[in-house]
């Protein structure tokens, strides 16, 4: 793990990673999505691009949980792809159950042809991974997927909310809309972000954990 995280730590600014950072983007937009529908209200469009940004339209649902929603909306889908893939053997049905929500969000909500042509390639590709690829790499994808989600999160809150807080990002709709600075919405996602990685880590890799070292049994074991 120490080995996966300092890879893509060595490769993130660097066009090796774009494809990756650009899903990690299509998540957070999907995020959005996602709050919106769930509140009640409707997607007009979803979009994300080359320059690894994105952006929801919307009407109705709740706004205030619909803004939060980008950023701990994708650390949550981060989390559960990484904890599956360290705890389960359900690699194979996620990556394909991953697929079919990115080329049905795609199909429904994407205008523009550079996220249409990216939902589309980057669905088929897991569809092909869940169904051909073995169960081992299924599991390798998803561990790389969900800590890289993790990792971008706190990354890209303090880039977009705290070193830049002049842009409009999600806190600065969430400020403008309810209240206080920016600063004091990215911190709080900040904090969340880092205090849900810490007890994922902590937790995640347990024991019984399939990244845990086994050993053999004893003569005196039970097999």
């Amino acid at each position: 793990m120490l080995l996966l995280t300092g890879l893509i730590f060595a490769l993130w600014s660097t066009p090796v990673v774009v494809p990756l950072k650009i899903l990690i983007v299509l998540l957070h937009e999907l995020s959005h999505a996602g709050m919106t529908l769930l509140t009640g209200g409707s997607v007009e469009s979803l979009s994300i691009n080359a320059q690894q940004g994105g952006e929801v339209l919307s009407r109705g649902g709740s706004r205030f949980l619909t803004l939060s929603a980008g950023y701990c909306g994708s650390l949550l889908i981060g989390v559960m792809l990484f904890v599956i893939a360290i705890r389960t053997d359900w690699d194979r049905y996620v990556m394909g159950l991953l697929a079919v929500v990115i080329l049905a969000a795609t199909s429904l909500y994407v205008r523009d042809l550079f996220a249409f042509a990216f939902g589309i390639v980057a669905g088929g590709l897991m569809i092909g991974a869940a169904k051909y690829l073995p169960h081992s790499l299924n599991d390798l994808v998803l561990r790389v997927i969900g800590l890289s989600s993790m990792i971008y999160v706190p990354y890209d809150i303090f880039s977009d909310t705290i070193a830049r807080s002049h842009l409009r990002s999600d806190a600065r709709m969430l400020a403008e809309e309810f209240g206080g600075p920016t600063l004091f919405w990215g911190g709080i996602w900040l904090l969340i972000s880092l205090v849900v990685i810490g007890l994922c880590l902590r937790h995640g890799l347990g024991h019984d954990s399939n990244i845990a070292l086994r050993r053999s049994p004893s003569k005196n074991q039970r097999t």
